[in-house]
């Protein structure tokens, strides 16, 4: 079967400045670390590469290629969209026709993915390539490119930072008692649709009383009742973007208790997000937010990590967490959450999703923190 080859310089959706860019430092980063061409079969790093969307295709990088294979029924899409590679349709397989392709080539040497390739798929890419060919684990490398946002990634998380924060105020006034966590949060992805989001980064979480003790529960049929916590996750994805907030209400008139907790959280939320600097290092930020809550005798009751990276996925590096030596880097968005989680008795997380600037932290969800009380 005849391959069919289409050159793409350009891509009329998005721009082609910051996908060629991309391309660019991955390559230098490649001759720094003496990489071979490399194979990139994580579609994440596929599109971030080269702008294309859809749930099949492998794309090589080398000094000399930037090539996209996709099968028949992606071949309009990655036209439309793809970016400065040229695009093989490919009918025999994906996995077969790029190993006919370096057969053609004469490619001696190729990084891959290892934290993305099967044992199947290496093995099949090394029977189908020939013997010669020599298969060299590539890293992360693709990864950590995607730690600094450029321009347009940052503008896309911004924008879905402002639908997420708009839909929370604007369905503050439906979480009273007797709605049910599910449907809360089936409304809050219908309204993330209508102020055009592409969907949810992840499933909404609405946890309300003794449920809010689970830092992820998922949203049941459980009905809010007065005077309990009610924690509502939430994050919309525009352009390919994900944005990711927190918010904690509470039903009624609150308890000199429920207050003071709030208090504690938000304290540490706040000075956690101020703290964030280009260089910093990421363990430092987590050790601000568990510093203010073990003042308050309330470490033990903070169970997950301050915060994650989050871009094209809602979960990316760096991670925020206790010992973390990597240092944050001017452009890098990351998650600050920290929360306190009482057995039996129900939750509190305020989290934003923070952009580490030239100059200091901008909070990407601007929604209120003030307006939890819900009466």
């Amino acid at each position: 079967m005849v391959s069919s080859f289409l050159l793409l310089p350009m891509c009329p959706e998005q721009s082609s400045v910051g996908i060629f860019a991309r391309v660019e430092r991955l390559r230098v980063l490649m001759e720094a670390r003496r990489i071979p061409p490399i194979l990139v079969t994580n579609l994440i790093n596929v599109r971030y590469l080269t702008g294309f969307t859809g749930s099949a295709g492998l794309a090589l990088f080398g000094p000399r290629h930037a090539i996209l294979w996709v099968d028949p029924r992606y071949t309009l899409q990655a036209r439309e969209q793809a970016c400065g590679v040229e695009v093989i349709e490919e009918r025999r397989g994906l996995l077969k026709g790029t190993a006919a392709w370096l057969r053609k080539h004469a490619v001696r040497d190729l990084g891959y993915e290892a934290s993305n390739l099967t044992c199947a798929q290496f093995q099949q890419l090394s029977t189908e390539a020939g013997r010669t060919i020599r298969l060299t684990p590539a890293g992360d490398l693709i990864e950590e490119l995607r730690v600094v946002k450029d321009r347009g990634e940052i503008e896309a998380m911004r924008s879905a930072g402002r639908v997420t924060a708009r839909v929370f105020e604007d369905l503050l006034k439906r979480v009273k008692p007797g709605v049910q966590e599910r449907d809360l949060a089936a409304e809050i992805e219908y309204r993330m649709r209508k102020r055009g989001a592409e969907g949810a980064a992840f499933d909404t979480i609405v946890a309300s009383g003794p449920r809010a003790a689970h830092p992820h529960a998922r949203s049941s049929s459980k009905l809010l009742q007065e005077e309990e916590l009610v924690i509502l996750d939430l994050g919309a994805i525009l352009n390919g973007y994900a944005a990711d907030m927190t918010r904690t209400v509470f039903l009624g008139e609150p308890s000199r208790r429920v207050r003071t907790l709030y208090a504690a959280v938000l304290k540490a939320q706040r000075e956690a997000v101020q703290s964030i600097q280009d260089g910093v290092k990421a363990g430092d930020i987590d050790a601000t937010a568990r510093r203010v809550l073990a003042e308050r005798g309330l470490a033990q009751h903070f169970t997950h990590s301050t915060g994650h990276g989050v871009g094209l996925e809602i979960h990316e590096r760096p991670r925020l967490a206790k010992g973390e030596a990597t240092r944050l880097r001017a452009g890098s968005v990351v998650t600050v959450e920290p929360g306190v989680y009482l057995e039996g008795f129900g939750g509190i997380r305020v989290e934003d999703t923070v952009l580490v600037g030239p100059e200091g932290p901008e909070t990407l969800t601007p929604a209120s923190l003030e307006n939890w009380i819900v009466s």
